[in-house]
């Protein structure tokens, strides 16, 4: 895609309204949207008139979220061609042309779309975010898609996914992948970068930059391939835990490093829209104590597991990462049978509600 004329520079001005309000969140230690918008609206508008409004908002929420996100403890910084968010107003694709937002009204361009995205084409576009990449000098464009409703013909076809460390998934049916060789590449890959930040020559420099991005590509690539495995498999429902506040927790420095180092949610995204490509759904239950509950009796005792081994003093022996595998799609039929019974209840009631209001008639009537 072309780079249209004078984009660089609205690309800049997008990144000043951004620190604008980061420097303003700091000043009043406050990531309140309204309050942001009522304090340097108006003055950002005449700075800069031809910049949409609806740019400044985004750009505005984009450097909240941020502030919010580093709890205040660092200053985010916005590079001078980093992306710019839009919205379902302000980006739209119809066929190969793409129409967006900028200072200089609507850019109508024709894009290269890949032939393995060309089947979502058909979902609704909710938003994006359009950047340059100066290294490679184009621009860099990430559209995001809504699936449609799915529609499943067999609710019996689940399989819990418990996400790990050693095993990155496991599954209630008994398979499981090992990611030994995965920890053993990312080591190399901590490894080396360490060798080379302690270094301070120009080819060093050079060596980390060459470098940058690659351990990211390496864990996207292995996600790819994990989560189109898991989307083939003969399964309408893929049940996950609800891993979002995981690096919260203390489980020491080791534990802490390899946690901060996983990409669970990336993995989790990834069989989202490969599944919903082929109308499976991915859900999501609540973790707790899925890996220290007795698949077999119910027992919760964190002791019966040693290890990668789950033993419950009723005889049961599983592999602990497929006895918590068990748990989490247990967890969700148990759900769906309670959010089942509770709409046949409601429905029952409404009909005897209905019934009672039907007029009965008398003998006098009916004579």
């Amino acid at each position: 895609m072309n780079i249209p004329n004078g984009f660089l520079d609205y690309l800049k001005i997008c990144s000043d309204i951004f620190s604008i309000h980061v420097d303003w969140a700091f000043a009043n230690h406050s990531t309140n949207y309204k309050a942001a918008h009522k304090a340097l609206y108006e003055k950002i508008r005449e700075q800069y008139p031809k910049i949409p409004s609806s740019i400044i908002q985004a750009t505005r929420n984009q450097a909240l979220e941020a502030v919010k996100r580093l709890k205040f403890k660092i200053k985010p910084k916005k590079k001078p061609y980093s992306a710019v968010r839009y919205d379902a107003r302000t980006i739209s694709l119809r066929g190969n042309k793409l129409s967006f937002s900028s200072d200089n009204g609507r850019i109508k361009q024709l894009i290269t779309i890949p032939s393995y995205f060309k089947k979502y084409k058909k979902w609704k576009m909710q938003s994006g975010t359009i950047g340059y990449d100066k290294q490679k000098h184009k621009l860099k464009i990430n559209l995001c898609f809504q699936a449609p409703d799915i529609q499943l013909n067999n609710e019996n076809k689940v399989v819990g996914v418990d996400r790990g460390i050693y095993n990155i998934v496991s599954l209630s049916d008994g398979q499981k992948l090992n990611t030994k060789l995965i920890r053993k590449r990312k080591r190399e890959f901590l490894f080396v970068k360490r060798q080379l930040q302690a270094k301070v020559t120009k080819s060093a420099k050079r060596l980390l930059r060459k470098r940058s991005g690659k351990e990211k590509r390496f864990s996207l690539y292995h996600n790819h391939c994990i989560s189109k495995w898991l989307a083939n498999l003969p399964y309408d429902t893929f049940v996950l835990e609800d891993l979002s506040g995981i690096r919260k927790q203390k489980k020491g420095k080791k534990i802490n490093n390899w946690l901060s180092n996983w990409t669970f949610y990336q993995l989790e995204l990834l069989l989202t829209y490969k599944a919903a490509a082929l109308g499976k759904k991915v859900v999501k239950v609540d973790p707790s104590y899925t890996s220290q509950t007795c698949f077999a009796c119910g027992k919760i005792d964190k002791e019966q597991r040693d290890k990668s081994h789950y033993m419950c003093s009723c005889g049961y022996q599983e592999h602990a990462d497929i006895n918590a595998a068990k748990n989490i799609s247990r967890k969700y039929l148990f759900a769906v049978e309670k959010t089942q019974k509770a709409e046949q209840a409601e429905e029952l009631a409404s009909l005897k509600n209905e019934a009672s209001k039907v007029k009965q008639p008398n003998a006098s009537e009916e004579m």
